[in-house]
């Protein structure tokens, strides 16, 4: 079955074979012939009957082709992109003549859905294949630019979220500077990335996506439930719709998991009682959802909401697409805060500023002095993961009391933490530096400024709505979405939960008026909120 290239993994028994077979069609094919090539649009799953088949990586200006896996008789093809229905990147050739069972997609989520035991396998199959191509197949995305960049850093971000195979290249090694020569880049075109073969200059995700085939694509399949925003709340909304049978396309303007995908550790989640990163809950999350056929398009911007037909709401995206469906459920939660500080764009373009601390943000700090600002949980976790990377620690809060909008377990470790000092009734007003940020000031009332030493700043002061998009649906004066008992006076009929002043449509997680700003707590309403949308649905 497997020739020695790359691990063999999980095997299908000889009754899930014959099971899933009856899913597809036998066809003969000939040696040489391609099943699929790097660049395709999407391609279909195959059972190895009697051919043999290798999968190569193309070659490319850097490299020659290489040979990743080899399939034979009893085996199967396919990775995490079948369900992504990203662009293929590596090409399927037959090497030895034989039968093969096509599975269409269709057809394939129809044995996920039916076969408890084959699902489970395959998923634990494509999820390896990933990892495998993700350190093999250097060359199918290439990515090169200034590591400390903000905009290589939220470039490096999105790719490692969505799972995607990549390689990496700082500018300043051997290795970047030959890639730029041989694909005629110049300092101001980065960051760069070079995919199957072509160049996109300046990339940002959205330029990826669209070249690695990740944007919105409208086929004849219909839409029950449209989920805008991937963070906790919306993959929960779009894992339990999906896995109970509806129809369900997820969006995200710039990438799955949200704030919590910022959290270096999460330790009160129910079930992780060591922690779990926000980044490996995304990514878990993610796998499930694809598992239960959920459509998944990141990054896509979503740009407001027909309400014109009572049944039928639409969601309008930026580049003019409309998505009709039955229900929406908007998870868009909040962006960022910034400082009003003289020189804070500078130093934010640089990456001197930053707005998480997962490994890439934190990578660099170590044994150097930074500033973490807010007094909320991801600034607490933050900081003690910096601490814990050899950081020397400056955090700055507002308030007097740490603990007024910390949990205690935070407080408590970050009090009894050396390398971490806590500056309470504070606030930053200066950041001084050239190129990168050298020091900040902060000020405390009736005391002289004081100035720290500062490599690099991460910054957690809170969150505005994103709801600009959501017109015609009813606001708090904050911005934020009321729903079912916050809705004003005068609402027809008993709205149910999470339902907002328009019926078909939902508002769940941070964008929601009076939600409480934890991760279970919007995995909770994300997954409540598919069951209004049941009740909706069953009304008409």
């Amino acid at each position: 079955m497997n020739d020695g290239v790359g691990p063999r993994g999980p095997v299908l028994d000889d009754g899930q074979f014959r099971r899933l077979a009856e899913y597809g069609e036998v066809e003969h094919v000939e040696d040489g012939r391609h099943l699929y090539v790097s660049g395709d649009d999407s391609y279909d799953f195959f059972l190895l009957l009697t051919a043999a088949v290798d999968i190569v990586r193309d070659a490319t200006a850097m490299e020659p082709e290489r040979l990743i896996y080899q399939g034979g008789p009893g085996d199967f093809l396919g990775e995490l992109n079948l369900l992504t229905r990203q662009h293929v990147y590596l090409t399927a050739r037959v090497v030895s003549t034989g039968t093969v069972v096509r599975i269409r997609m269709a057809k394939l989520r129809q044995a996920l859905a039916e076969q408890d035991d084959i699902a489970d396998l395959l998923l634990a199959a494509f999820r390896e294949r990933r990892e495998v191509i993700r350190s093999a197949a250097g060359g199918v995305l290439e990515i090169v630019g200034q590591p400390d960049a903000a905009d290589t850093v939220e470039l490096r971000t999105y790719v490692t979220q969505m799972l995607l195979p990549h390689t990496w290249r700082s500018a300043n090694s051997p290795a970047g500077g030959s890639l730029m020569t041989s694909a005629g880049l110049t300092p101001d075109d980065l960051p760069a990335a070079i995919a199957h073969g072509s160049v996109v200059r300046r990339a940002t995700p959205g330029t990826v996506a669209q070249a690695l085939g990740l944007t919105y694509r409208a086929d004849e399949r219909p839409v029950d439930l449209v989920v805008v925003g991937a963070g906790p709340a919306g993959l929960a909304a779009a894992v339990y719709g999906a896995s109970e049978g509806l129809a369900t396309v997820l969006l995200d303007r710039t990438g799955l998991g949200g704030q919590a995908a910022k959290s270096s550790r999460i330790e009160n989640y129910l079930g992780f009682p060591d922690g779990v990163s926000g980044a490996n809950l995304t990514r878990l999350a993610m796998v499930q959802a694809l598992k239960f056929g959920v459509r998944i398009h990141s990054p896509c911007a979503v740009a407001g909401l027909d309400l014109s037909d009572d049944r039928r709401p639409a969601v309008l995206l930026e580049d003019g697409v409309r998505i009709p469906c039955r229900a929406v459920i908007a998870a868009t939660g909040a962006h960022y805060r910034r400082l009003d500080i003289p020189r804070w764009a500078v130093f934010e373009k640089s990456g001197c500023i930053r707005y998480a601390a997962t490994e890439l943000d934190v990578r660099g700090c170590e044994h150097r002095p930074v500033t973490v600002v807010g007094g909320a949980n991801s600034a607490g976790q933050a900081a003690l993961s910096l601490a814990a990377h050899g950081a020397t620690v400056d955090l700055i809060i507002r308030g007097r009391d740490l603990g007024a909008r910390m949990s205690s377990y935070l407080t408590d470790r970050i009090r009894a933490h050396p390398r971490i000092r806590v500056h309470a009734g504070s606030t930053v007003r200066e950041l001084t530096g050239d190129d990168s940020l050298a020091s900040i000031t902060v000020e405390r009332p009736g005391e002289r400024p004081e100035r720290l030493a500062s490599h690099a700043l991460f910054c957690f002061v809170g969150a505005d709505p994103v709801s600009g998009w959501l017109s015609g649906v009813a606001k708090a004066d904050d911005g934020f979405i009321l729903t079912d008992s916050r809705l004003p006076a005068g609402s027809s009929g008993t709205p149910l939960p999470f339902q907002t002043s328009a019926p078909r449509v939902f508002a769940v997680g941070d964008l929601r008026s009076g939600s409480t700003k934890r991760v279970a707590t919007a995995v909770g309403e994300g997954a409540s909120a598919v069951s209004s949308v049941h009740v909706v649905l069953a009304r008409h």
